[in-house]
């Protein structure tokens, strides 16, 4: 789990890969398939969105570990854009981290954890639930990597365990749905459509989280092999959940119940165990919720922390204590996530938090391309499998998705742009005056 190095503790592939795990199976794929419904009422092409969202999943970890493994230092995009082009386009994606990237997603995650306990104990306020949840995550993983390790991996294991129980449940509902998962008249089509492309947005949403150990590339043993086992293990493992999952979903509750419904996951609960199977559900899902909330805590202030340690007006947010842990990073993670939790709305924050995602991964995975002519002879310990077909087939379907984006949900596009153009006139700001040598 984890290796001792000048007295700072180190996590190993089960932490690494339990991050990749976590940070993905939280509120994306117990909300997406509500609002796909709305405009796709067939079987075939729905289980397709989170095939297709997989197959880029891999395509971008695939991508991903070869950059991670030929430059690892903790912070993930951050580092990443600023050696593969320029120190602006790191900023902006440290920026975009710091602000929607993890703040913002824990901040969701809670929020959703603090709603299901609300179905099962009535009089629980959600927000301050939720704020709760965040504080005490923000503490256990600001005090100890070791015992914030073994505090994620217990949480992970426990997730998937209970999917599992859920998935195998699923088969005992007394009253399934007639389906088919071949092909219907019509479903071609409707994978070529702008409601497919719009769609995988909230699939990609769900799939965040499969870099999720590139963040952390600095504080992994043996990272320059370890990195790509991670990713590829872990998001392999969510894909295949995800697929069986969503159609556990459309199994069990009919497709006019779930279009525009966002507590999925409690409408097949109780459609498999009643009405009192329903908390039991939304009990189950809170649990599973805490190892995402936590996920995200454990990683965000990693790109705070590397940021600080490149601009002199950030240097606050790089002070480490005797463990190793980036405690101001912790408390500015802290203080966003609970503005977020008091002042956001979750669709909104979910499509622009998405766009700004998709733009950033978009631009790294292009950079393996960049780095490849720039640096021919730079050393890479893993090379991705694939190449150039995997990386191209991630940059096709992103583009595609961003353009289509675009055009649909034009007001959250802006207000990923405006959040973009801030950050870029911070960093020219910050780079002409206090930038350190």
């Amino acid at each position: 789990m984890k290796n001792k190095t000048n007295g700072l503790v180190q996590v190993g592939l089960v932490t690494a890969s339990s991050l990749v795990i976590a940070s993905m199976i939280g509120t994306g794929v117990f909300t997406s398939l509500g609002f796909q419904v709305v405009e796709i009422k067939s079987i075939f092409p729905l289980l397709m969105l989170w095939i297709v969202g997989g197959i880029i999943a891999l395509c971008g970890a695939l991508t991903y570990s070869e950059l991670g493994a030929a430059l690892p230092r903790s912070g993930g995009e951050y580092n990443l854009l600023s050696k593969i082009y320029h120190p602006s386009l790191g900023f902006l994606a440290g920026w975009v981290s710091a602000t929607v990237g993890f703040a913002g997603p824990a901040a969701l995650a809670a929020m959703a954890l603090g709603s299901y306990l609300k179905t099962v104990f009535p009089g629980l306020p959600a927000d301050h639930t939720a704020a709760i949840a965040v504080i005490l995550f923000s503490l256990i993983h600001g005090s100890s990597i070791d015992i914030g390790s073994l505090f994620q991996n217990f949480f992970t294991l426990l997730k998937v365990a209970l999917i599992l129980v859920f998935l195998v449940a699923a088969f005992f509902v007394e009253i399934p749905q007639d389906i088919t998962i071949l092909p219907q008249s019509g479903d071609w089509e409707l994978l070529t459509s702008p409601y497919f492309a719009v769609s995988l947005v909230y699939v990609s949403y769900a799939y965040t989280g499969w870099n999720a150990s590139i963040y952390i590339v600095g504080e992994i043993k043996n990272p320059r092999m370890t990195l790509a086992r991670s990713l590829l293990l872990g998001t392999m493992i969510v894909m295949v959940l995800y697929i069986l999952l969503n159609f556990v979903f459309l199994y069990t509750v009919p497709l006019d119940a779930l279009s525009g419904q966002v507590e999925v996951g409690f409408l097949s609960g109780t459609s498999m165990f009643g009405a009192s199977g329903g908390k039991i559900m939304s009990l189950a899902i809170a649990v599973l919720l805490v190892s995402t909330v936590s996920a995200y805590i454990f990683l965000g202030p990693r790109i705070t922390m590397v940021m600080g340690e490149d601009f002199a007006a950030l240097k606050w947010l790089s002070v480490k204590n005797n463990k190793g842990i980036p405690v101001n990073s912790f408390y500015f993670q802290l203080m966003i996530a609970l503005i977020f939790i008091y002042t956001s709305s979750f669709d909104q924050v979910l499509i622009y938090a998405s766009f700004l995602l998709i733009l950033i991964t978009t631009l790294t995975v292009a950079g393996i391309f960049v780095l490849r002519i720039r640096q021919p002879n730079l050393p890479r310990p893993y090379k991705a499998w694939g190449y150039p077909f995997t990386p191209l087939i991630f940059l096709v379907v992103s583009v595609w998705t961003l353009t289509f984006v675009i055009i649909d949900k034009t007001f959250e596009s802006l207000i990923g742009i405006g959040i973009l153009i801030t950050g870029l006139v911070i960093y020219f700001i910050t780079d002409r005056k206090i930038r350190i040598k």
